[in-house]
C-alpha cells in the first residue's frame, strides 16, 4: 500500500504556497549589500514596527540572527546567561564561543521551561578579574513548544535590566507564542507579539518555521544595535544581494500566515489526544505546535524499530533526543490521523 507522506519532522519543511510564490516573483529587487533592495527594506521596516523596535535586519538563518545578536550585545571575555536547552546554546554549534569568544553560562530549566529567577541572579558574576563579565540574558519563546508565561518574562527581564544586563529573545517561534498567549488573553496575535517583544532589547524572529517562508529570519533592536549587528552579519557571510524575493516571501507570511498558526496548535492537540492511552507512551500535552512523546517499559524496549515503521507508513518524525512531531501548514487532519494510526499499529503489534 502506498501511503501519503506526512512530514512531521519540523515546521521548517513547509513549501511556499502558490500565493507566496507569486509574491516572490512580483517582488521589486535591488542589491541588499548596497542597502537598496526595496523588498528587503520594506520587510525590515514592517517587522520592526510590528514588534515595536527602531530597526531590523534580514538574516539568512535564525542561527546567524542569534549569533549576530549575542556578538552585538557582548564583547570578547563577556558571557551570556542561557538555558541548557535553549537553541542559541545547545543547537547552534557553539558559535558565540567559537566566533566571538563569548562564554555561555547555561542554567537548568524549570518544568515549565523558565529559568528560576534565583538561578539567574546567582549566576551573575561579580565585577572581578577572575570572572567573565555577565552582559546578557538570552531567553527563548516558545521553548520546545512551551509558552513562557508573560508575567515570568516581565520578571526575568526586569531582573536582568536591574542588574545591568541586556536582554535578547530567541523568538524563532515568537508568533506561535503570540497566538497561544492571545488565546489566553482574548487579544490578537500581533498585540501579544509586541507585548512579548517589549520585554527585550533585541528579538530574533524566524520566517521559515511556522510562518512557512522558504528561508530567513529578522533581528530587531535599536538603530545602534542593528548597526553593530549589520557589521557582524557581514563578517559572518550574511550579506545577500537580490534578497528581495526571499524578503517578499517573509512579508507575505506576516500578512497571511500568523493567525492560521492556531490551526497548527489544534492539530497538535488532535495528535496528542489520539496517542493518549497507548501503553508505555507518555504524551506531553502540547501548548503550541510541537508534540513530544516519551516511551517506557515494553514500548521503550521496542523503540528502535519505531522510526523505520513510521517511515514505512509515510510518517516522518525525529527522535534526536525525544520523539517529536511538529505540525505546520502542510499538514492536515488526515495526515495527523495517519500518524496516530501508524503509532497505534506499531505498539499494538
Amino acid at each position: 500500500m502506498i501511503h501519503k507522506t506526512v512530514d512531521l519532522r519540523s515546521d521548517t519543511v513547509t513549501q511556499p504556497t502558490a500565493a507566496m510564490r507569486a509574491a516572490m516573483l512580483a517582488a521589486p529587487l535591488g542589491d541588499d549589500v548596497f542597502g537598496d533592495d526595496p523588498s528587503v527594506n520594506a520587510l525590515q521596516d514592517k517587522i520592526a514596527a510590528m514588534l515595536g523596535f527602531e530597526a531590523a535586519l534580514f538574516m539568512p538563518t535564525g542561527t546567524q540572527s542569534n549569533l549576530c545578536a549575542i556578538l552585538a550585545h557582548c564583547q570578547r571575555g563577556d558571557e551570556y546567561l542561557v538555558g541548557q536547552m535553549a537553541h542559541c546554546y545547545r543547537w547552534e554549534g557553539g558559535g558565540a564561543a567559537v566566533l566571538g569568544s563569548v562564554q555561555p553560562q547555561p542554567l537548568n530549566h524549570q518544568a515549565d521551561g523558565t529559568l528560576a529567577l534565583a538561578d539567574i541572579e546567582a549566576a551573575i558574576k561579580p565585577d572581578d578579574a577572575h570572572f567573565a563579565r555577565t552582559r546578557l540574558l538570552a531567553l527563548e519563546n516558545t521553548l520546545g513548544g512551551k509558552l513562557l508565561p508573560f508575567d515570568y518574562l516581565q520578571q526575568a527581564t526586569q531582573l536582568a535590566k536591574a542588574k545591568g544586563l541586556s536582554r535578547h529573545l530567541d523568538g524563532a517561534r515568537l508568533f506561535n507564542a503570540a497566538v497561544a498567549q492571545a488565546a489566553q488573553t482574548g487579544s490578537d496575535a500581533f498585540t501579544e507579539a509586541a507585548r512579548i517583544a517589549g520585554c527585550f532589547d533585541s528579538v530574533s524572529v524566524c520566517f521559515s518555521k511556522g510562518l512557512g517562508a522558504p528561508i530567513g529570519s529578522a533581528l530587531c533592536g535599536s538603530q545602534g544595535f542593528i548597526a553593530r549587528a549589520h557589521r557582524i552579519r557581514k563578517m559572518a557571510g550574511g550579506g545577500m544581494r537580490q534578497a528581495g524575493m526571499l524578503a517578499a516571501a517573509a512579508s507575505h507570511a506576516l500578512d497571511h500566515h500568523v493567525e492560521r498558526l492556531a490551526q497548527d496548535h489544534a492539530l497538535a492537540q488532535r495528535l496528542a489526544g489520539s496517542l493518549a492511552g497507548i501503553e508505555g507512551v507518555q504524551v506531553e500535552v502540547p501548548q503550541t505546535n510541537i508534540v513530544f512523546v516519551d516511551l517506557s517499559g515494553a514500548a521503550k524496549a521496542k523503540s528502535a524499530g519505531l522510526l523505520p515503521h513510521l517511515a514505512e507508513q509515510g510518517i516522518q518524525a525525529t527522535g534526536l533526543y525525544r520523539l517529536r512531531f511538529v505540525t505546520h501548514l502542510d499538514v492536515d487532519e488526515a495526515g495527523i490521523d495517519q500518524a496516530a494510526a501508524a503509532m497505534r499499529q506499531f505498539f499494538k503489534a
